[in-house]
């Protein structure tokens, strides 16, 4: 094995070591403090509770253990082993032009990662979530979603790898500004067009039946200097017992979907101090400042991609006989994720601490800090979430404070 491929390979086989040692440490430390009832969740979390919370949670790691070690297998067959190589070169082979042959080239890469990952799917969904009473799909809900899921995914997909190879090939020499102004208009385009387009695919919508609820909201967000649009219900109890919401929109003016499960277990000032923190994010700028950001990324990334792929010194690390841009850009994209791993704390860092802020500007919104801790408290008894992370496991993975830690500090008001 080359010097180089050898580093990359160790490189490769350290980040999983570290990804899976945080797992385990968080397993373990789940099972030492997973009994003991945080700071004001007494009266909503019983001992039987707490056992389902810690068992839900190892349940889930565990099964995490599974699903990395397959994804290593097979990354290191595919990208190590010489798959990769035997199927650049039947795919040149092929002698189909180059647009047909880069959409191919992904698109076969995505079914083969959709039908590798569907015996995974079948057993989260049918197994642990039916286990803790999570599952109200059917088989037969559940393949039609993978089905509709696959159909959609092929249709954007041609779209967008077909429009990425035509500029790659019109505009050689300037294709990364190109092709990132494209992915940019188009990732605005699907903001507007998902909500009314790919959404009602996969579930009904509803206009919320609690008109009260409704007039309070809409005040709230008017206070907020934000205007809705409409306020409708999700039939989310069809596929799972996870209680949620969300609202979508461009500018001002935002769209409210609140699952059906969340309304059935909290009050109306629950769900509005909900619908506050989410404010929060509009008002604070969260979501602009991190599309900037991640559009800032992506900026760079593709001008490095760009320049990586205009030599032939990643295939001959790799030793792909054919040195195809296809296969560039998965080495490149496969490389990216190792350079980018250790900034990964650092973006959970960012992002947990846009949330708080986020809590802040519901309190100031609502005046009612406890209606949000008694949110937060019922979600996360009711989603059996992680209340004792290990501070390794926040530090990587946690995109959000830990429940806890925002129940005490929201008390303390």
């Amino acid at each position: 094995m080359k010097p180089l491929l050898l580093l990359i390979l160790i490189g490769y086989l350290v980040v999983k070591c570290i990804e899976n040692v945080v797992a385990l440490v968080n397993l373990r430390h789940i099972s030492q403090y997973g009994d003991r009832v945080p700071l004001g969740f007494e009266g909503f979390v019983d001992q039987k509770t707490l056992v389902q919370m810690r068992d839900y949670s190892a349940d889930n790691s565990r099964f995490g253990f599974l699903s990395s070690g397959v994804d290593i297998l097979i990354t290191l067959l595919f990208l190590f082993g010489g798959l990769l190589n035997s199927y650049n070169s039947w795919l040149v082979g092929q002698e189909w032009s180059f647009i047909a042959t880069g959409i191919v080239f992904f698109l076969l890469l995505t079914y083969a990662q959709f039908f590798i990952h569907i015996p995974f799917g079948l057993y989260s969904t049918f197994h642990i979530e039916d286990k803790y009473g999570f599952n109200k799909q059917t088989y037969g809900l559940w393949c039609a979603d993978a089905v509709k899921g696959l159909v959609l995914t092929t249709v954007l997909s041609v779209l967008v790898l077909g429009a990425v190879f035509w500029l790659i090939k019109t505009v050689p020499e300037y294709w990364w500004l190109v092709v990132w102004l494209f992915l940019l208009f188009f990732k605005i385009f699907m903001l507007y067009v998902s909500p009314y387009v790919i959404e009602p695919l996969f579930n009904k919508f509803t206009p919320i039946a609690n008109k009260g609820l409704e007039e309070k909201i809409k005040k709230m967000f008017s206070k907020a200097g934000l205007s809705v649009s409409k306020v409708s219900t999700m039939d989310a109890s069809r596929r799972s017992g996870h209680g949620n919401a969300y609202f979508s929109g461009i500018g001002h003016v935002k769209r409210i979907v609140l699952f059906d499960t969340l309304l059935e277990k909290n009050s109306d000032d629950e769900i509005l101090a909900i619908l506050a923190h989410e404010a929060g994010h509009w008002k604070k700028k969260h979501i602009l400042k991190r599309l900037v950001m991640m559009e800032c990324f992506s900026f760079i990334g593709i001008y490095i991609a760009w320049a990586l792929v205009q030599k032939d010194w990643l295939v001959d690390i790799f030793g792909v006989a054919e040195p195809t841009l296809y296969v560039k850009l998965v080495l490149v994209g496969f490389l990216s994720m190792l350079v980018l791993f250790p900034l990964k704390p650092v973006m959970t860092w960012l992002s947990r601490k846009d949330e708080w802020e986020a809590d802040q500007y519901a309190v100031n919104l609502t005046g009612t800090p406890h209606a949000l801790a008694r949110a937060l408290i019922k979600l996360g008894r009711d989603n059996l979430s992680n209340l004792h992370p290990h501070p390794w496991n926040i530090a990587f993975y946690y995109s959000h404070p830990p429940l806890a830690q925002r129940v005490a500090r929201l008390l303390r008001r």
